[in-house]
């Protein structure tokens, strides 16, 4: 597996690059890759079947300057920004059968990262409501997929130092929530995990064994991409 640590410009494009390297590996262009990314801006984005009128505060988004984008996974809406580190898995469903199925590889990548947040943490990490991660009821990563005929992408974020005073205000309750959840606001809901960026994704890298760093990046597709996640009747579909 190879690696690559690239944070872009803006989000349509990062959120772009994960698409556009699922693309590359279901080319046949690149083996399977673990990314790291993180913005310096605040946005919030949707899940691949939220409805903007259910998730988002669009007066509080537009009076805030925060804006909106689509990704084209699974999993509730999101308010990103600095603090919150993105990873994205492209893996490789023909070498790895046992990930052939979403509930299968949900169960296996969640196990494998929740091994490995537990051991840097040196604590307790629990797999709640199929692909979170959380100190006991406290979470602290969510995660999502999307897959090809035989590539797929699992990514997800980790809250290491995100500022929470801002998400209330700009997310409604999600509309659909796990058991585990139980009715409370994001502030009582969520958690940071307070650990050195470096350390988590030398630690992620580790448990996926990872080797050299991606050198070909699949940029003229990225390109070709990047408007759609721009594009309003994208981001406003639902």
């Amino acid at each position: 597996m190879n690696w690559l640590d690239l944070t872009l410009a803006n989000p349509a494009e990062n959120l772009a690059m994960d698409e556009a390297l699922l693309d590359l590996g279901e080319g046949g262009g690149s083996g399977e890759i673990l990314r790291f990314w993180e913005s310096d801006s605040y946005f919030v984005v949707l899940g691949y079947s939220n409805k903007v009128a259910e998730e988002v505060n669009l007066s509080s988004c537009r009076s805030s300057g925060i804006p909106l984008f689509r990704r084209k996974s699974g999993g509730g809406t999101v308010l990103q920004g600095p603090g919150c580190l993105n990873y994205a898995l492209i893996l490789d469903a023909g070498h790895r059968p046992e990930l052939s199925g979403i509930t299968q590889a949900n169960r296996i990548i969640m196990e494998t990262n929740r091994q490995c947040l537990e051991t840097l943490l040196k604590q307790p990490v629990h797999v709640r409501g199929h692909t979170d991660l959380a100190l006991r009821d406290l979470k602290f990563s969510g995660n999502a997929q999307r897959r090809r005929k035989r590539f797929f992408l699992f990514h997800g974020t980790f809250l290491l130092d995100f500022d929470f005073s801002k998400i209330a205000s700009v997310l409604a309750h999600p509309s659909r929530e796990p058991d585990y959840r139980a009715g409370r606001p994001h502030r009582s809901f969520l958690t940071n995990i307070s650990v050195p960026r470096e350390a988590l994704k030398q630690a992620l890298r580790k448990a996926w064994q990872t080797g050299a760093c991606l050198e070909t990046l699949p940029l003229s597709p990225l390109k070709k991409l990047v408007p759609e996640y721009e594009d309003p009747s994208w981001i406003e579909k639902f």
